[in-house]
């Protein structure tokens, strides 16, 4: 925001009217002065946020959940491992018939009591499976990258809440000062309208209205201090801390020259049409995830075994074997087929949201723009109407003097140099937002964006721990370097 002086008329006013301009002019300027020692900034309000903002901190856990879809489909490419045993026990009894030494066959019972027991180990290594393997992991990739999207909209999210909630807290600030201001000068005036009014100069009627714009103003007081109030509550949900010492903050240099170029950009740059170009990508590998149902599967196993006592007592068997499997599926039901189809309409769907997502970020673009086009010329204006109700206000105090003006004109002088002033706050603060949604209409909201003094989160850390790890339950969310 830009310092602006009105030029001030060198005229005498009269003593009840005297401080109005003197008591207003640095509360609604205050946003173009600089910033006092001590004072909390803009950047250190961002930085705060994107260090300690709960929800970019769920947005960024659920990346680290998508990361870990990669070693789950990889894990398609190695075998497995299983051993098992069993332990038991087993009684029977076994006839026969043997032949004495005379030549006579007699039956034989034997009891037979035993504990039996088996143990293996197998080894499956998959071969072929149908193309599943490839397709998932090329889908988990393309979800990873969609998820990265994602978190990038979130992280300009909270940023561009970040900044309304900063800028608010500065212009209801204002408006509570402009208001305080105005009450005080029209109790004063009131003061001085009873006394000219106990003295003759003026009716009943000039101290009503003194006393009805007195109290108009207390109301419009304790109306903007309530709105500070609340957003001093929407700035600590956000950024975590009470506010202290604001200091006002400068517009974003545009990202764009004009609302055609914001749109184009927009819709390349926007996080959201990223994330939808990579889920319909991922829509497309999930065709190729289903197909496999359809196709052939081949295995080889590979069994190393041990049992005891399965038929006799002191059996025992152990050995290996090594078996190649295929399995041609030729009909499974219908269920596969319909899966195929399914998946092919979701890819279908998918495309149509990408170029719905590339129509909305680029009118979010233009509509960013034109807000902030519109925004500056309300400013310039604004400018030009405290000058001229400056002016105004003191010609009618003057003429009021002299009993050609009545106490409502100058009241009315008052109110609009008043309402001018609140208008320049809140357009001031609307340049600030404006500049800030056009950041994040095209994708530069970002805290590398923004050059913000902190440790930027690797999106990517989380994902070279995981992906090629065999096994392991650790916690591997540690912060990690961030790579440039």
């Amino acid at each position: 925001m830009t310092r602006s002086h009105p030029k001030r008329p060198r005229t005498e006013h009269s003593q009840s009217s005297r401080p109005v301009v003197r008591a207003m002019l640095p509360a609604v300027f205050l946003l173009g002065l600089a910033a006092p020692a001590g004072a909390q900034t803009l950047q250190e309000a961002l930085a705060q946020t994107y260090v300690n903002n709960p929800t970019l901190a769920t947005a960024r856990a659920q990346l680290r959940v998508v990361d870990e879809n990669v070693p789950q489909a990889l894990a398609g490419w190695r075998p497995t491992v299983t051993l098992s045993g069993s332990a038991g026990y087993a009684e029977g009894t076994i006839r026969s018939r043997s032949q004495t030494t005379s030549g006579q066959r007699i039956g034989v019972t034997t009891d037979q009591d035993r504990t039996i027991g088996t143990v293996a180990a197998t080894v499956t290594q998959p071969l072929y499976r149908g193309g599943r393997t490839t397709a998932s992991t090329r889908r988990a990739e393309n979800q990873v990258l969609a998820q990265r999207a994602r978190l990038l909209a979130t992280e300009q999210q909270v940023l561009q809440d970040t900044v309304s909630a900063y800028v608010n807290v500065i212009r209801f600030q204002e408006e509570v000062r402009l208001n305080l201001n105005n009450a005080q000068v029209l109790q004063r005036q009131l003061d001085a309208t009873n006394e000219r009014f106990r003295v003759g100069e003026i009716t009943r009627t000039d101290v009503a209205q003194a006393e009805s714009r007195l109290a108009g103003a207390r109301a419009s007081r304790a109306d903007s201090e309530g709105q500070l109030q609340n957003a001093r509550a929407t700035f600590q949900r956000v950024i975590g801390i009470a506010p202290a010492r604001l200091t006002a903050p400068q517009p974003l240099q545009p990202a764009a020259r004009n609302g055609q170029d914001a749109a184009q950009v927009a819709a390349l740059n926007n996080p959201a049409v990223v994330a939808a170009l990579f889920d319909e990508a991922a829509s497309r590998d999930f065709i190729d995830v289903q197909l496999s149902a359809l196709l052939p599967q081949a295995s080889l196993q590979a069994q190393a075994f041990r049992n005891d006592n399965q038929q006799l007592i002191g059996q025992r068997s152990i050995g290996e074997s090594v078996t190649a499997t295929v399995t041609v599926p030729l009909y499974q039901g219908g269920a596969e087929y319909s899966a195929v189809r399914q998946a092919r309409q979701d890819a279908t769907r998918l495309r149509q949201v990408v170029d719905d997502q590339r129509r909305v970020a680029s009118a979010q673009a233009i509509q960013a723009w034109e807000t902030l086009v519109s925004a500056r010329a309300t400013v310039d204006s604004v400018r030009a109407q405290i000058r001229a109700a400056e002016i105004a206000l003191d010609g009618v105090q003057r003429e009021a003097v002299v009993g050609s003006r009545t106490t409502l004109d100058v009241l009315n002088a008052e109110q609009e140099l008043l309402n001018a002033r609140v208008s320049l706050v809140r357009a001031l603060a609307n340049v600030v937002t404006a500049s800030h949604s056009l950041a994040q209409a095209v994708g530069r909201l970002t805290a590398r964006d923004l050059a913000l003094p902190v440790a930027l989160y690797d999106q990517e850390a989380y994902y070279r721990a995981v992906r090629d790890r065999w096994a392991g339950l650790g916690d591997y969310s540690v912060p990690q370097p961030v790579r440039d």
